[in-house]
This record gives C-alpha cells, sequence and structure tokens, in this order.
C-alpha cells in the first residue's frame, strides 16, 4: 500500500476544500463505500475524521477529534466533520470538472457541510511571507507524514485542517520591521531574524524545539473571497500530536506567550482526519472493516 498521491506530490495550483457530513438516517458504510470506490486518487485526497468512524463503530489508532483551545483573544475552534476532500487540478475549471463527476458519488448518504476554493500564491501566504519555509523533503518528508506500520495504517496519514482568516487592511498597514518581527522573517530574502521577539511566529513553531521533533509536511493553500481571504492551513503528520504540541504554543497555553499570528489572524475551523493509504488507484478502507 501507498500513500494517496495527493500527500507527497507537488502541490497543484488550484483546489478545493471540502467537509463532508452524513444525511441524517444514512447508512454510513454504505455511504462512504460508494464514495471510496468512485473517488479516483487522482482528484486530490480523500480523509475521514471520527464521527465517520463512530458511526461505523470503530477506531483508528491515533485519531481523534480536533480540540477547541483558547487563546488570546481568539478562539480556536473544533469544527470537526466526518469526511474531508481537497480536490486538486492545474486549473479551476478542472476542478470544477472533478465537483461535477465527484457530486454523484455523495449521492444518497452525504452531503457538502463546507467548501473553499483554494490556489497557490507562488507558494507565498497572501501577506507575501513564503509558505511551507521548513517543509522536510524526500526521506524526511515520509518520516514525518506517513504512518509506518499497523495493520491497514501502513502508508497513511494524519491531516490537520484549518481555516485561517486574514485582516490584510491591519497587517499591511504595520510598518515593515512590524510585520517581519510578528513572522520571524524578512518580506524580501525569507532569511530568519534571529532577534525576533518570542512571539514571532517562527519562534513559536521551530520543529526543531519540540521533544520529539515537531516536522511536519505543509500542504496549505490561500483562499481569498468577497468576504475573507487567509489561509486554509493543512499539515500532514504520522501522530496527530506533532501538530497538537505545536498549536498549544501558538495559543500560548504552555508559557502564556501567544503567536504574533493572532494580531492580524483567526481559525474559523479546525478538524482532525486520517488518510487511508491506496490500493489500485482507490483508497483502501480495510482499516475501517471495508
Amino acid at each position: 500500500m501507498s500513500p494517496q498521491p495527493g500527500i507527497l506530490a507537488k502541490p497543484l495550483e488550484c483546489g478545493l476544500s471540502l467537509t463532508l457530513s452524513l444525511v441524517p438516517g444514512a447508512d454510513a458504510a454504505k455511504a462512504l463505500k460508494h464514495l471510496a470506490v468512485g473517488f479516483d486518487s487522482k482528484w486530490g485526497v480523500l480523509a475521514v475524521g471520527a464521527p465517520m468512524t463512530r458511526a461505523l463503530g470503530v477506531q483508528v489508532p491515533g485519531l481523534s477529534t480536533f480540540p477547541a483551545m483558547s487563546a488570546p483573544g481568539a478562539g480556536v475552534p473544533s469544527t470537526q466533520q466526518p469526511l474531508w476532500l481537497m480536490l486538486q487540478a492545474a486549473t479551476q475549471g478542472e476542478v470544477f470538472a472533478i465537483l461535477q463527476r465527484l457530486k454523484p458519488l455523495l449521492l444518497p448518504g452525504l452531503v457538502i457541510a463546507d467548501s473553499m476554493p483554494t490556489f497557490h500564491n507562488a507558494s507565498r501566504d497572501l501577506t507575501g511571507y513564503e509558505d511551507g519555509t521548513e517543509n522536510p523533503k524526500g526521506a524526511k518528508a515520509v518520516k514525518a507524514a506517513i504512518v509506518g506500520g499497523g495493520r491497514g495504517l501502513a502508508g497513511s496519514a494524519f491531516v490537520a485542517v484549518q481555516r485561517w482568516v486574514h485582516d490584510l487592511d491591519y497587517f499591511n498597514g504595520l510598518s515593515q520591521a512590524k510585520r517581519d518581527a510578528a513572522i520571524g522573517r524578512r518580506r524580501d530574502t525569507n532569511e530568519e531574524i534571529e532577534t525576533a521577539p518570542r512571539s514571532a511566529h517562527v519562534k513559536r513553531t521551530t520543529q526543531e524545539d519540540f521533544e520529539p521533533n515537531g516536522f511536519m509536511l505543509r500542504r496549505s493553500m490561500s483562499f481569498a473571497t468577497d468576504r475573507i481571504k487567509g489561509l486554509e492551513f493543512i499539515s500532514c503528520v504520522a501522530h496527530l500530536d506533532t501538530f497538537e504540541r505545536q498549536m498549544r504554543r501558538m495559543a500560548g497555553l504552555d508559557d502564556n506567550i501567544a503567536d504574533a499570528l493572532f494580531k492580524f489572524s483567526r481559525p474559523v475551523t479546525g478538524g482532525y482526519y486520517w488518510c487511508p493509504p491506496v490500493r489500485g488507484g482507490r483508497v483502501d478502507l480495510r482499516a475501517l472493516g471495508l
């Protein structure tokens, strides 16, 4: 078994982040099997949340519900859903075509709970700073993101998904020095600022500072509508604890120093999901008894 291609492959330019809910009274096993059999792994990533495993009466070791937290002046909400999908293609037109092929697979047991079109912005967040600078590569990426063993688990991954809404008017109104200090890098060179305050985002999330090291494979994408703009944060990990320890530090729950990110951005969604491995181009649900 191997990982779903969308986890380790270079991200495509356009996407659509979807969460799915079960229709009340629907047969969870039948609904998920219908979706999985028709879902082509070339379309993107399909992931299962704890509400779905509970509906099936099974457990995936290591999968939990996203925990709600409180940061200074902002909540870190849990909006956990049964399923999460990230559709990806080179153009929005291709993403739309995939969505049309996906919709019949949702009937009659599943319904779209939330959707957000996403895109890559030349590998930069909408703030202008490079995203995923510290992403591991090669064998290190596999070790960080892919589960190494376990019956039906080898080749799978876990993913944390959050939607962060930016206040770009406020952020862009700051001086360049204050913007760099909040991120902990210089926007023009991407150079890390050694003298940045402890609240700088880079300082709060330095992966080597965690024990064990908190390496994650980020697959985040930007979004922008007429109302909100920001980052669909997507982090693939072999163990969800890797993300959770980092999120706690960002919220200041360990040392009362909150990430400066909260001064201009806030999370409005949060979910944990398990990405089954693939076999023969289709997701393998044997770990779920399907």
